[in-house]
């Protein structure tokens, strides 16, 4: 059985002996308000730098991230790469058709697992009815199935069919850009929109996808919500004459491959196709997203360490700011080490007693911190326009920073109030 002072004794020799170190801290430190203040402040600016970076860097990435993946994982995408300019188109043509319904055929007919696929017309009209309230909507002619490959979610009405498809039909989709754009608030669905000269009913509205500001790796930055979907027969015979000479007969091709393909052989495959029709041609680029998400995931990690690496650098001089306050506060306290020493006060109960107070700047520096860098980044997100995504590990991460550089800065000065000796520290003037 343990008695009641043995429970006391272990009280007082463990979590009681920090209590009156603890109070003893926190007096001095709002004894000296400003001085510990300032000394706060370089633990303030570094969490709130290494936070609102942070934060910045997982918002950019998140946004990349999510356009990678609306492009299907199990997708393979061919762009077609149009000619600047009449000459080069010539030349190019002399050695390659470009992309053609013959390479549809040849991946259909080669592409092992190949469980869908769509060619692509893409197109800017030269004017739309109703006038479009923001930016000129893009066209895409595709194949019903593109609602399966490109991953959409219909928010009012539906897909055209594959018998509207079959047909030609004056049928169309709208993204929800491109109907807010047009209709504002309104309902879209049973309305007609006239692209260039010809009349589409529309028929459903799909919901929004994730977009990227800049290129990704080959893949154009485009509004994939101002976006109208027209089937591939419509955009090639209701609006083929408003096209350019200098087009190809498609310009993408989107393949999804079943769930136990190898993506990387069924890479190589529709990489020889195209060698191979186009005679080496550099005419056209293939995408394959799940490498892009591997290496976006890879360069979000470097990332991460270096955002952190150059945010760090705040920290340690906020460290470096309390081992110099610190190491004055030792001299201008002396001779109340001197006096502790001299009544009992063991080595270990100095260094606790600093570590405290430097533990304790860290803390409450590091929690300001942490709410001035949640601020930056609201403030960045509304003024600048970035996404900024503040994580739980971010949180945690530049907390811990600064309480490890607040530790780490403060045991010097410690051990060094420790090692004064009792008697020249009661006779310093």
């Amino acid at each position: 059985m343990i008695d009641g002072a043995t429970v006391n004794r272990n009280w007082r020799s463990g979590v009681g002996a920090w209590l009156p170190d603890l109070r003893r801290s926190v007096d001095n430190l709002l004894m000296h308000k400003l001085r510990s203040l300032l000394t706060m402040l370089g633990m303030i600016f570094g969490v709130a730098a290494v936070l609102s970076m942070l934060s910045i860097g997982a918002g950019a990435q998140q946004q990349v991230m999510l356009f990678i993946e609306g492009l299907g994982v199990r997708n393979l995408i061919v762009e077609a790469r149009e000619a600047a300019n009449w000459q080069q188109f010539q030349k190019v043509r002399q050695q390659s058709p470009g992309l053609t319904f013959h390479d549809v055929r040849a991946m259909q007919a080669t592409v092992d697992g190949l469980e869908a696929l769509t060619p692509r017309k893409r197109f800017i009209p030269s004017k739309v009815v109703p006038k479009p309230q923001v930016e000129m909507p893009t066209v895409y002619g595709v194949e019903p199935n593109y609602l399966q490959i490109g991953g959409l979610r219909i928010s009012a009405g539906r897909f055209f069919s594959a018998d509207e498809a079959g047909r030609a039909a004056a049928v169309c989709v709208l993204g929800e850009a491109a109907r807010i754009g047009l209709f504002g608030i309104d309902d879209a669905v049973g309305r007609f929109v006239k692209i260039d000269e010809q009349w589409f009913r529309v028929v459903g509205v799909a919901g929004p996808q994730a977009i990227a500001q800049t290129d990704v790796s080959g893949v154009p930055a485009q509004d994939r919500n101002n976006l109208i979907y027209v089937p591939t027969g419509a955009a090639r015979f209701r609006l083929e004459d408003t096209y350019s000479d200098m087009r190809d007969e498609i310009d993408g091709v989107y393949v999804r491959l079943k769930p136990d393909v190898d993506i990387t052989a069924a890479a190589a495959t529709v990489r020889g196709i195209l060698a191979a029709s186009h005679h080496g041609a550099d005419d056209y680029s293939l995408i394959v997203p799940a490498e892009l998400l591997a290496e976006q995931q890879r360069t979000k990690r470097i990332f991460d360490i270096v955002m952190v690496a150059l945010a760090s650098i705040s920290l340690l001089v906020g460290g470096i700011g309390i081992m110099n306050i610190m190491l004055a506060s030792v001299l201008e306290r002396t001779p109340e080490i001197g006096l502790r020493r001299a009544i009992g006060a063991r080595q270990t109960d100095i260094i606790r007693q600093f570590v405290i107070e430097t533990t304790l700047i860290a803390v409450v520096g590091g929690t300001i911190g942490l709410v001035l860098g949640i601020t930056m980044s609201r403030i960045i997100a509304s003024f600048a326009g970035w996404s900024t995504i503040v994580t739980g590990g971010s949180l945690l991460l530049s907390f811990s920073v600064s309480v490890l550089v607040g530790l780490v800065f403060g045991v010097y000065p410690a051990m060094k109030a420790a090692r004064l000796d009792p008697v020249q520290a009661l006779h310093y003037e």
